[in-house]
């Protein structure tokens, strides 16, 4: 038997990464069903789901601003290009688009063809209400609040529901202007 050659480094990198993400979706789904048997109603494990989402974001945004090289954002239309085509494809490995620009440039919507939350997921009949993945929605507008950015997110299409797609309603409330804890005079 020939001696077997050992895998590329980088080969083992995206088999470790394959590994996580789907560790990541089973233990996702795991949080979902149980949220489904503690709460019993659909809406209530929505809200659930954008609030966890909610102190997800506000938690990664310094970690997305360490490690993405990204500048600061001059406006909502930059911010989310960046939350579209870098955040999504640093923590979910998918990148998504930002379409449906109202005229105010102030409302959008961000849409996911591939997403691996959904992987092995399947919503049974007394689940139709579930917005399984508004955990995304959460995070958005998590990260979102800490760029003093008040946003509202939600799911016009989705997947599960049997949409075409993911997409995510993006819209601007109010743009808080940043304060600090010191005055520059003292």
């Amino acid at each position: 038997m020939p001696p077997v050659a050992p895998r590329s480094g980088d080969a083992i990198f995206a088999n470790v990464e394959r590994v996580n993400a789907e560790l990541f979706t089973l233990t996702y789904g795991a949080i979902v069903r149980q949220l489904l048997t503690d709460l019993e109603e659909v809406e209530e494990v929505n809200k659930q789901l954008d609030q966890m989402g909610y102190n997800i974001g506000i938690r990664l945004i310094d970690e997305f601003l360490a490690k993405s090289n990204v500048s600061r954002c001059n406006d909502f239309k930059e911010t989310t290009d960046v939350i579209a085509k870098v955040g999504f494809k640093m923590f979910l490995g998918v990148t998504a688009s930002v379409t449906n620009w109202d005229a105010d440039g102030t409302c959008c919507s961000i849409v996911l063809e591939d997403n691996p939350l959904v992987d092995f997921v399947e919503l049974p009949d007394n689940c139709q209400g579930l917005y399984y993945c508004n955990i995304l929605s959460g995070v958005i507008r998590g990260a979102l609040d800490m760029v003093s950015m008040k946003t509202e997110v939600t799911w016009l299409r989705d997947v599960l529901r049997g949409d075409d797609l993911f997409e995510l309603q993006v819209k601007l409330l109010k743009h808080v202007p940043e304060e600090y804890p010191y005055k520059d005079d003292e």
